[in-house]
């Protein structure tokens, strides 16, 4: 019996008894020798003992209200809403990810002139350097979420990540402060000749970047869950206030990276970057002192184990099963009726299907590395749908690599005076950050509300973002190239006079920086929005994964091109692209070989979205009442 019913019954009984004293009132009247006065006190009594049953009662029902079963405690009990979570909760976490963006960006940007001025790498080197290091944490991410999902959970996979990342910031601040662990300046007197940094002093940077790099994994993983989690989606007022913490998670991310681009890399070129590496490792501890702070308030929810291994299962069922004959019959295949939802089966990717074939071997409780549902092979049939999508779109983020690497050595050979004032090589990139806010705004605030009054009142589609970012970027890096011949042109004009900067505006790079910019505002938009929507349930977090693996393979891909060019360009008498110094260097081309591979991509990637057919949302009930996923429909982007 429930609260409520018990109650109930409980009024009922007294509610009883008092209907039984209002007739012993009559009968007083009737028989005045009989006390009037003593009945009086006992329905008095009984009409108190109601008033506090109902008092009672509300305030329980008000407890049972302000429960989210859907969450716990740090002690493993459901929470109360009014003592847990909400924003307090959310803001804790949202000053990791702050200080994750403000260490991050202040090392990642202005990492090549560190490699190139003190540590005497030459400028392909310390390219790839930087690219590597930028692709190897963003695949980082995707691995933090596995560890968070399937072991650790969100709360320690950003604490331990977190303390990892502000020992990385230490170690930084360390190796920059010790002469004996950078190599020493480059002598005049011997025409600059430079000492390369040897195995120690570049092995301990390398483990201080690398430790960065696993922190943020660890921490751009699990925040945006872990910050969801503060918020009950069923109570429409905290589900409300959840649509809004992405939006001050996209500022906190934006002003971090402000930030680190403008006054951190400001520290690290006119005070020194032991200070700026410092302040890094220290804004980090704070964080993580009053995110720990928290623990009490934090709302947890049960870990459910990574979908990756679900993937594993059926690709292995399917390989071990390669030479099985398939069913005349779709409906001979496995499939588990009790699910609380399934997929029909599909005739793409047929390969896959084996995975669900039933054998003599599979009787009894099946093994799900031998024997997979319709419904999980089906599930990794849109994965797999989402490929050619996500494969066409690594190549822009090769040209986003080169906004940290060539374009901030190009600004650093550049006239970067505004009076008196020197502006730092990397702080160029606020300009790119500025021109993704921008984009963003004026999208939202300005052409969603005019397409809303034509036939396009949905504005643009997911694919359609995409697509502009890829034309952007072929954009961008025409610009760039056309700058980087002008840049040549200048060094030529002055080659064997002693200047240390080219008499020509480092604005003049402004362009490549705003251009890129606007094509990542709907690259990020459009690629995160496309892989969420189109991504099966119970696997969302895999196509977030997706959506970061292709920034991180289009670092590497960077790593890729540049060795290759390095090594190949300037054999035979040829000049080569890419010398120790960019100015003795053909930077154009490689910009110019960049536009016209993405130019090429273009034209695949929309081959791709016009064949692409979304993942149907729409869902019927079958006899049981359970939920069923109606196959994609034939309809077009």
């Amino acid at each position: 019996m429930g609260t409520r019913d018990a109650v109930f019954e409980c009024d009922s009984k007294i509610v009883s008894d008092v209907v039984s004293q209002y007739q012993a009132i009559v009968i007083c009247y009737s028989n005045p020798s009989v006390a009037i006065d003593n009945v009086l006190v006992e329905i008095r009594q009984k009409l108190q003992e109601i008033r506090m049953m109902q008092i009672s009662h509300s305030i329980e029902e008000g407890k049972m209200n302000s429960l989210d079963s859907d969450a716990f405690d740090y002690k493993g009990n459901p929470v109360d809403r009014t003592k847990t979570g909400g924003w307090l909760s959310a803001v804790q976490i949202l000053g990791i990810e702050m200080c994750e963006r403000l260490s991050s960006m202040a090392i990642i940007v202005n990492l090549v002139t560190y490699l190139v001025d003190t540590m005497h790498m030459t400028s392909a080197s310390a390219s790839n350097f930087a690219s590597t290091s930028g692709g190897t944490s963003y695949l980082l991410c995707l691995f933090g979420g596995i560890v968070a999902d399937s072991f650790l959970g969100r709360y320690w996979t950003i604490a331990i990540a977190a303390v990892i990342h502000a020992g990385g910031a230490c170690l930084l601040a360390i190796s920059t402060a010790l002469p004996n662990l950078r190599p020493p300046p480059c002598d005049p007197a011997l025409s600059n000749k430079c000492v390369k940094a040897n195995s120690l002093q570049m092995g301990i940077f390398t483990i201080a970047v690398y430790l960065t790099n696993i922190g943020m994994g660890g921490i751009k993983s699990s925040v945006p869950g872990f910050g969801t989690d503060q918020f009950d989606q069923k109570d429409a007022k905290e589900n409300a206030q959840m649509s809004r913490f992405f939006d001050r998670f996209h500022f906190v991310t934006n002003l971090g990276t402000l930030l680190a681009v403008t006054v951190l890399v400001y520290i690290q070129d006119e005070v020194g970057r032991s200070l700026a590496y410092g302040i890094c490792a220290t804004s980090m501890i704070l964080a993580i002192l009053v995110f720990v702070l928290g623990t009490k308030r934090h709302r947890y929810k049960k870990r459910f184990g990574t979908p990756l291994l679900q993937i594993l299962q059926v690709i292995v069922a399917a390989v071990m099963k390669r030479k099985k004959t398939f069913p005349s019959n779709v409906s001979a295949l496995y499939e588990d009726p009790s699910q609380e939802s399934i997929i029909y089966h599909t005739d793409k990717f047929c390969c896959l299907d084996k995975a669900a074939i039933i054998t003599s071997i599979d009787s009894g409780t099946p093994n799900p590395w031998r024997l997979c549902t319709v419904t999980m092979v089906e599930k990794v049939k849109m994965l797999v749908k989402l490929l050619p999508i996500w494969a066409t779109t690594i190549i822009f983020w090769t040209i986003h690599a080169q906004l940290g690497s060539f374009s901030v050595q190009q600004a650093a050979t550049m006239d970067r005076s505004i009076g008196k004032f020197q502006i730092p090589p990397a702080s160029l990139y606020a300009f790119f950050v500025l021109a993704i806010m921008i984009t963003l705004a004026t999208y939202d605030r300005l052409i969603m509300p005019l397409m809303k009054k034509t036939r396009y009142s949905q504005g643009l589609t997911s694919l359609q973002k995409v697509g502009l970012g890829l034309f952007f970027s072929i954009l961008g890096m025409a610009a760039a190239a056309l700058v980087e011949k002008r840049r040549l042109s200048v060094f030529e004009a002055n080659r064997g006079t002693v200047i240390t900067t080219l008499p020509i505006s480092t604005f003049f790079l402004l362009p490549q920086f705003i251009i890129v910019g606007i094509g990542e505002a709907f690259m990020l938009s459009g690629e995160l929005d496309f892989f969420t929507n189109n991504a099966p349930n119970g696997m969302k977090a895999i196509s977030t994964g997706l959506y970061l693996t292709t920034t991180s393979f289009g670092m590497f891909l960077s790593t890729i091109l540049v060795t290759i060019l390095t090594n190949y360009t300037g054999r035979s008498g040829g000049h080569n692209w890419l010398p120790p110094s960019i100015n003795d260097g053909r930077l154009d081309y490689f910009y110019w070989l960049l536009a016209l591979l993405t130019l090429i991509n273009l034209g695949f990637y929309i081959v791709c979205a016009i064949r692409f057919i979304p993942n149907s949302k729409e869902i019927v009930t079958d006899m049981s009442g359970g939920a069923i996923d109606t196959p994609p429909r034939e309809e077009n982007v």
